[in-house]
């Protein structure tokens, strides 16, 4: 009877001591599935940014305008046309000017046969004198016909400078009207395409009056060379100096880096109200076989390369905590904080100095629920793990 008194408790000690563990078991936390990367190493570079973003320029725009007012008599092209230096852009009504170049032309062929003509007989008459001088030396003229026949070839003469000389004037005349015929033609600086046409046939222009700027009559860009043209926190500035390299991204070409070259850095601080302060920084294509079809306007952002190494142990910058802190994933499957020293840095990469491995595996989804130290962790499906 004694055994039998002792078998209830140790069953129910049983059965509770099985409850527990199934509780504890269907109770323990969940792994938080996390993202990953193994550390490595790699090409890490230090970079400084725009700080807003830039914009594509093509190396020459010229907005073009008439000089003077008129109406609008021809326009041989429109948005979008490609043209080469010399083609004709816009053209304003001028048939006076064109009668009075073809009068100055007319003018001017008159004037260069009488000037021929007065040269001729300049000619002849200082022959004559010639003649008679020879003839003087023989004592068969009389000394008043030589001086006479000198007389009127140096007047002859004189004559035939006069009419070279008016010759010279009414081809300057026709510089004159042909300058103004051309002011009534805008024409092409350069090969190029025109962006923009502020103007139709039969509409009158006007010049811009001082200070006040107005729409170009045509605004024609060389879209053969661009650049980007960006603002540089005056903080990172004076690092940066012409001839460095650089990286470009387009928003309108996403996902492809192309690589650049720094051409300019302003001499001088942009204060925009509301603000940071910034320094323009412009940056050439370093690809101009992989670089065509970038049209000007398009957003861009620049990285200016200050330093790099090519074989450093590295860690994405997203995996990053707040005081140089990373999780790590254990091989037990648990989340480990490690502090770490770090060097070369930029949106990408980190440099690792001190504080990791390669190989060991560190959490790129920290902003993740749940995701801490101490707490069980499996990778998920978008783990970069190498």
């Amino acid at each position: 009877m004694p055994v039998k008194r002792y078998k209830i408790p140790i069953i129910l000690i049983l059965v509770v001591a099985i409850s527990v563990t199934i509780f504890m078991w269907f109770g323990r936390p969940k792994p938080v599935e996390v993202t990953v990367k193994s550390v490595g190493y790699g090409l890490v570079q230090d970079t400084v940014a725009n700080t807003r973003a830039g914009t594509i320029k093509a190396c020459r725009r010229a907005g073009i305008s008439p000089s003077i007012g008129g109406q609008i008599i021809s326009l041989p092209v429109r948005e979008g046309d490609a043209v080469k230096a010399g083609d004709l852009l816009m053209e304003l009504w001028n048939d006076d000017l064109r009668a009075q170049l073809e009068q100055a032309s007319s003018e001017a062929k008159a004037v260069a046969a009488s000037a021929r003509q007065a040269c001729i007989k300049a000619e002849v008459a200082r022959r004559e004198a010639s003649r008679l001088k020879r003839l003087q030396k023989d004592k068969l003229t009389s000394e008043e016909a030589v001086d006479r026949a000198d007389g009127e070839a140096r007047a002859l003469q004189s004559a035939c400078n006069a009419a070279l000389a008016e010759n010279e004037v009414s081809k300057a005349r026709i510089q004159v009207v042909r300058a103004g015929l051309d002011r009534t033609r805008l024409i092409a600086p350069f090969a190029g395409i025109v962006a923009e046409v502020n103007g139709e046939v039969g509409e009158f222009v006007t010049p811009s009056p001082v200070g006040i700027p107005t729409p170009p009559g045509i605004d024609l860009m060389d879209v053969s060379c661009v650049y980007v043209s960006a603002p540089i926190d005056e903080v990172d500035a004076p690092q940066i100096r012409v001839t460095m390299t650089a990286n470009i991204s387009l928003d309108a070409m996403s996902g492809q880096v192309f690589e650049g070259r720094v051409r300019r850095v302003a001499p001088y601080v942009l204060e925009l109200e509301k603000q940071a302060r910034t320094v323009e920084v412009e940056v050439d294509f370093v690809c101009p076989q992989d670089c065509r079809g970038m049209l000007p306007g398009y957003s861009a952002d620049i990285e200016i390369i200050l330093d790099e190494r090519e074989a450093a142990l590295r860690i994405p910058t997203e995996s990053i905590l707040e005081g140089n802190k990373v999780l790590l994933l254990t091989d037990e499957g648990i989340l480990e904080q490690q502090e770490i020293s770090t060097g070369l840095s930029n949106w990408d990469w980190t440099e690792v100095t001190d504080g990791l491995a390669e190989g060991q595996v560190v959490v790129l989804s920290i902003e993740r629920e749940g995701v801490e130290d101490g707490v069980p962790a499996v990778r998920d499906t978008q783990s970069l793990d190498d």
